[in-house]
């Protein structure tokens, strides 16, 4: 079973910097995506960023220009850096991985995800 546990979460200012990692139990060149979403509160779960094991990247627009995502596979380990961080970036940061499982019958996609860490960005 994939066990996925993210670390670096806090209270921060705004404009500060925080970083957060994502450490998966195995090896994460299994995985096809690796990422980082967040949950506001009342708000739906949304995508931060996203790096594919080809080393395709994406960000959400709000984040874009402001945070880094890295995938280390020989560490197994995926980490968000945030800079010039904002009030509207407070949110639960969850870890997630994915992989696309094949057999003779077809493909399907395994999704798993971390507890999740705060973010808080004070103003």
């Amino acid at each position: 079973q994939v066990q996925l546990v993210e670390s670096g979460g806090g209270l921060v200012q705004a404009g500060g910097s925080l970083r957060l990692s994502c450490a998966a139990s195995g090896s994460i060149s299994s995985f096809n995506s690796m990422g980082w979403y967040r949950q506001a509160p009342g708000e739906q779960r949304e995508l931060v960023s996203g790096v594919t094991s080809d080393g395709t990247i994406n960000y959400g627009n709000s984040v874009k220009g402001r945070f880094t995502i890295s995938r280390d596979n020989i560490k197994n380990t995926v980490s968000l850096q945030m800079n010039s961080l904002k009030p509207e970036d407070t949110a639960v940061y969850y870890c997630n991985a994915e992989t696309v499982n094949y057999s003779e019958y077809g493909s399907w996609k395994s999704v798993y995800w971390g507890q999740g860490t705060q973010v808080t960005v004070s103003s």
